[in-house]
């Protein structure tokens, strides 16, 4: 097996033997290759999006909810449902709004009165409410691990790719210079670095969406629990 020496690859490329630009490695590849670098920009095109996506949902939750806990914990104290269901249906992109109106309005359509099947409907609700505001908020998140757990793979498959068609070449020139093998090299430095490139941005934020979310599931499940409790103690009193 031929092996390149360092000294003589960095050589060429300050002599411009071989080049080292995007175009010129993007020129150098073959259609295998092409078209793995176009899947991985695909992935990472479509990561982003979530990544910008997400990101902006989030902030939006938790700005909103900040809003918003204070305004309806003042109006269920005055004891005054109509106006924390306006409030609720005033911050949609709030996560906590979004479970706490379907309690209250639960609560409301059974009368207003705290019995035991108005307590266990509206805790129902506040479940279902939950559960479709978790899956609301994952929304494309699992995407991002998918990309980052394939994209490395993906780019060794062009680095598998590059490396056969270096050997090919030099096979092809029947000669053992770097220029016979540049093209080939050129598609496994690309392919390696732009797997990695797409991969660990997309490791890295969903770990990160991973900790919003289950912050925002404890928040969820304390307001259900304390909406709860509110209906309970409104009734003995």
């Amino acid at each position: 097996m031929m092996s390149v020496p360092l000294n003589l690859l960095a050589v060429s490329l300050l002599q411009g033997e071989v080049g080292f630009s995007f175009m010129d490695m993007w020129n150098a590849s073959g259609p295998t290759a092409k078209a793995t670098l176009i899947v991985l920009a695909i992935m990472s095109a479509w990561s982003i999006g979530v990544m910008i996506d997400r990101y902006l949902a989030f902030n939006a939750a938790r700005k909103q909810s900040r809003e918003f806990a204070p305004l309806v914990a003042g109006c269920l104290q005055e004891g005054k449902i109509g106006e924390a269901i306006d409030v609720s249906e005033q911050n949609q992109k709030s996560h906590l709004a979004k479970v706490v109106i379907a309690g209250l309005q639960e609560y409301q359509s059974s009368g207003s009165t705290t019995s035991a099947e108005t307590v266990e409907s509206s805790k129902r609700a506040l479940d279902r409410a939950t559960a479709i505001t978790n899956a609301e908020l994952k929304r494309g998140v699992p995407g991002l691990a998918t990309i980052g757990s394939t994209a490395p793979f993906v780019g060794l498959f062009g680095t598998v790719v590059g490396i056969i068609n270096a050997f090919q070449g030099m096979s092809t020139a029947k000669t053992t210079g770097l220029s016979a093998v540049a093209g080939g090299i050129s598609e496994a430095l690309i392919a390696t670095a732009l797997g990695l490139f797409v991969a660990i941005p997309a490791i890295w934020m969903f770990n990160y969406f991973n900790g919003k979310m289950e912050a925002f599931g404890v928040e969820m499940d304390n307001s259900s629990s304390e909406l709860i409790d509110y209906f309970l103690k409104r009734g003995g009193s």
